[in-house]
């Protein structure tokens, strides 16, 4: 018998999660490759137990073991532990992973990152404050050991924990923060860059102690700030920094390099002498003695090596795989575990996404048109057992969503600027996507999909559509990545082709695919953009205008439009909670209005599946699984 568990959410779950703040948002190409979250607004926690202290240069800062948006931290200054970490996880042992995908570059944080091997972040390299996972959007210390600001945000200070020590075991200082930070301003990724050129000072008061001067008009830089890494100075190549390496770099986190196979394997080794192995914030956390990254080219590979028992945990994202290819001999005798877990963030929006950088998507009216042949019901009926439910918002099952509700006076103040750039329907919550019913051939949607073609000036001539003025075919390409997302796009295409478009969907490798996408070189592609309750300014690295034409940029649809840059600035503004729920809802509704997307499905689930020899805390966070904290029963 299949052995499927499902797992209440929340199990002794603390009878709050403190700040309803907000931060980062990932956005995940395709169905594996995911980007680390960048931060969003944040307000200064008055903690339990702070100490009042003047700033450097007189301010009147508050310095703090941690820092949250709304209200205060669920943690006081004296917790013992992460809610989700159990500090009696057995410590040794060996865990397999996978990831689709290759990797020609163990740097993370350059434009080459593209292909860097997954698992560095949080294993190997460590930021100033760590994120808890159970809260919306809570910093605690690590590196840093506290963080003083003033509250009108037109300053920070870092004070660094003296025990910090790189892996080789030298000091972490006050001048390494500061290398770190010229260094990514410099030469980091795109969002690093923009980020840092904000700040109007940065400097060294003392070997631990690093203050940075603000602007004071943005009150999330301080959080930018604390998920920066901390490089060695004294080990990085500057130079050549902004190119791929296989050298292992030196961190702070608890992992070493063991070994690196260039698009095949990476191994981590525990650092036996982590300095913060004791610390609240990692107690119970980062328990296997090795970890080993296999890469694997597709999906289909990597399941069969899954079943094969050559990793230990998956995550499975496909509902077809799920509910049709578990039932292999480790499954039905208990080696490995099937388990359903609930999870408690919004979910994001998976979409075909059109690049409107190309004329034939620039009208609304075409993209409207097109995603009207998306016919959700047949595709979840005969290929996922009816388990998906269609995406209506970028951020839906939670408050921030505007699906569903009208607009109030908040919204439309923020949207008043901008007649006309949020459809009616959309403004007033009854906007829902297209329903069909669930033939596979619904005459009605591709009426009004013609219908609206047509006032976008094309025909069907000769069971083709062209332009009229020009006779031009409607034709185009879907770049895909897997055989998974060659399925989706092949039954989308077989649906378009009912109106005359000519569509073309062409499988590549992971490394043409990432290039193609970083020089958004693409028609058409799939794409999700994992939501978390508390986006922010990298929205604008997302949809926002300066981002258009930034190459590696995940503006992905070549959005241009001034409604989405001022609802983004208007959430990093917001001072209360309300008026930052207001500035999300109207930022969805600016998106959604413009059809920049076909949206797909999400569940309400994580699906996964592990070998019986791994054992996890009962306690799932705000964020879902997490396999730092999980152990090997015996090692």
């Amino acid at each position: 018998m299949v052995k499927v568990t499902s797992v209440p959410a929340r199990t002794d779950a603390p009878t709050h999660r403190g700040s309803s703040g907000r931060g980062a948002a990932a956005l995940t190409i395709g169905s594996s490759m995911s980007v680390s979250p960048i931060s969003g607004v944040l307000f200064l926690l008055l903690a339990a137990g702070a100490a009042r202290a003047g700033g450097p240069s007189g301010d009147k800062g508050l310095t703090t073991y941690a820092i949250a948006t709304h209200g205060q931290p669920a943690l006081p200054a004296d917790f013992s532990r992460l809610p989700y970490a159990d500090p009696q996880a057995v410590k040794g042992g060996r865990l397999a992973l996978a990831y689709q995908g290759t990797c020609d570059s163990l740097n993370p944080y350059n434009l080459s990152a593209g292909s860097t091997a997954q698992g560095l972040i949080g294993n190997v390299f460590q930021s100033l404050m760590l994120r808890s996972l159970d809260e919306p959007f809570t910093l605690y210390g690590l590196i840093a050991r506290s963080i003083e600001t003033d509250d009108a945000r037109s300053y920070v200070a870092f004070h660094l924990d003296p025990r910090a020590r790189f892996s080789d075991g030298v000091p972490v200082t006050a001048a390494d923060v500061l290398f770190t930070f010229d260094l990514l301003k410099k030469k980091g990724r795109p969002q690093q860059r923009d980020a840092f050129d904000r700040v109007k000072r940065a400097e060294a008061l003392d070997l631990m102690t690093v203050r940075f001067d603000l602007s004071g008009l943005d009150s999330e830089m301080p959080l930018t700030l604390a998920m920066m890494p901390v490089l060695p100075k004294h080990q990085t190549d500057v130079e050549h920094f902004d190119a791929p390496t296989l050298k292992p770099p030196v961190g702070t986190g608890p992992y070493v390099i063991a070994d690196v196979q260039p698009g095949e394997r990476l191994i981590l080794r525990r650092n036996p002498d982590y300095w913060a192995e004791d610390l609240p914030v990692q107690r119970g956390l980062f328990n296997f003695d090795e970890i080993e990254i296999d890469y694997y080219r597709d999906a289909d590979s990597s399941f069969e090596a899954f079943k094969a028992g050559l990793y230990d945990f998956r995550q499975e994202t496909d509902a077809g795989r799920w509910i049709s290819s578990y039932d292999f001999p480790a499954v039905r005798d208990g080696r490995t575990i099937k388990e359903s877990l609930p999870y408690g963030l919004p979910k994001g929006m998976e979409g075909f996404a059109f690049n409107t950088r190309r004329s034939i998507f620039a009208d609304i009216r075409v993209r409207e048109a097109l995603g009207l042949m998306f016919d959700f019901e047949w595709i979840n009926a005969n290929f996922y057992g009816g388990l998906y439910r269609r995406s209506r918002s970028f951020f839906d099952d939670s408050e921030l969503a505007s699906a569903g509700r009208p607009a109030d006076i908040g919204q439309r103040a923020l949207l008043a600027p901008f007649p006309g750039v949020v459809r009616d329907d959309i403004l007033e919550g009854r906007w829902e996507p297209p329903v069909t019913d669930g033939s596979g051939r619904d005459r009605t949607m591709a009426r009004r999909a013609l219908a609206l073609l047509g006032e976008a000036g094309y025909a069907i001539k000769d069971g083709a559509l062209v332009e009229r003025a020009s006779g031009r075919p409607f034709a185009f390409e879907i770049l895909v990545q897997d055989h998974t997302q060659e399925r989706l796009s092949l039954i989308f295409a077989d649906s378009l082709r009912r109106l005359g478009v000519d569509v073309t969907v062409r499988l590549v490798d992971e490394v043409q695919y990432q290039r193609r996408r970083q020089k958004f070189d693409f028609d058409m592609l799939i794409a999700a953009w994992i939501a978390s309750p508390s986006p922010g300014y990298e929205q604008r690295f997302l949809w926002g205008s300066q981002s258009a034409d930034q190459e590696g940029s995940y503006n992905l649809t070549g959005a241009r439009s001034p409604a989405i840059d001022a609802m983004i600035a208007a959430m990093v503004a917001a001072k209360t909670h309300e008026e930052f729920v207001d500035a999300v809802r109207a930022y969805d509704r600016v998106l959604l209005s413009g059809f920049y997307i076909v949206p797909l499905f999400y569940t309400r689930e994580q699906w996964i599946a592990y070998s019986d020899k791994l054992a996890r805390p009962k306690y799932i966070p705000l964020f879902g699984v997490t396999i730092d904290n999980w152990w090997q029963k015996q090692p």
